[in-house]
């Protein structure tokens, strides 16, 4: 009999089981290679802190990080490419590249660093769910962490303003999303009828874009204008995670404490040149999908 499979991760709203990018990609692998994961969600927990969110656990196996966690599921037997060619498999390597290059770096800005969103959405979303006192300092650490990553990944010399990173970033990104859309066409998934790692990956970077309702929405816009995508999104989440925005007992709802709500919200700090944040190259491993 094989070993449990529990698999700790952020909760979910606006219709998605998770809004964490790197949970997402593992919950929809798990469902589509039929592993049997118990899935505990993030509320008002400690495991919050250790910021290696999602973690899959299994007897005294933990395992964080995507890749990792599909390379386990994978050694267990649950597979989603057994079916993929040679040049399949490859042309998967460099999609979730491009996926991890250029639309990831505007994912996290969206999330993280624009500052209406992060106070109105993100930072309260998170911090609702994260226990006191540490929901005063986590979701900040993160957005710090976030644009860390974006700078260490997209500037470099000569030193740019933080203006013209976040222009080029989301160029880069609706340039990925038309990539995407092209490769898609009008099949179901990406090489196919049959959903794999490819289909995990970008399922867990545009549905959280697709989905979140934030003030300034300027790539989920985009994202809107390439209606493939879009079904994409909504035929997995129909078909493997049974959840519509219709129905209230699947979806959670946002709840803040009231001190939150009246609690001043600062924006992270804006930089007018590529510094990093204190404590940036510890605090934002590369290997990182998201904060």
């Amino acid at each position: 009999m094989a070993a449990p499979m529990e698999l700790s991760c952020w909760g979910g709203d606006w219709g998605l089981p998770s809004l964490h990018p790197e949970s997402l990609t593992v919950m929809a692998y798990a469902k589509f290679s039929g592993a049997p994961l118990t899935v505990n969600t993030i509320n008002n927990s400690w495991r919050a802190s250790k910021g290696d969110v999602p973690t899959l656990t299994s007897e005294d196996i933990v395992i964080s990080q995507p890749a990792k966690i599909l390379n386990f599921l994978r050694k267990q037997k649950y597979n989603a490419d057994y079916e993929l060619s040679a040049k399949q498999g490859a042309d998967t390597l460099a999609y979730i590249a491009l996926l991890e290059e250029k639309l990831l770096p505007a994912l996290l800005h969206t999330f993280w660093v624009e500052a209406e969103n992060y106070c109105s959405v993100t930072k309260p979303w998170f911090a609702s769910r994260i226990a006191f006192p540490l929901s005063l300092y986590l979701p900040g650490k993160m957005s710090r962490e976030a644009l860390n990553r974006i700078l260490l990944t997209r500037g470099g010399p000569p030193l740019y303003s933080l203006t013209e990173v976040e222009a080029q970033i989301y160029r880069d990104a609706k340039e990925c999303l038309n990539l995407l859309s092209k490769r898609l066409g009008t099949s179901q998934f990406f090489f196919g009828d049959t959903p794999t790692t490819l289909d995990a990956f970008a399922f867990g970077f545009l549905a959280p874009i697709y989905k979140v309702c934030f003030p300034r929405v300027q790539l989920q816009e985009h994202l809107k204008q390439l209606p493939n995508l879009c079904r994409f999104c909504d035929d997995i989440l129909a078909c493997y995670f049974k959840l519509t925005v219709s129905d209230p007992a699947l979806i959670i709802s946002l709840q803040m404490d009231d001190n939150l709500r009246k609690s001043p919200q600062h924006p992270p700090r804006k930089l007018t040149t590529l510094k990093l944040a204190a404590g940036g190259e510890e605090g934002s491993p590369l290997n990182r999908l998201s904060p």
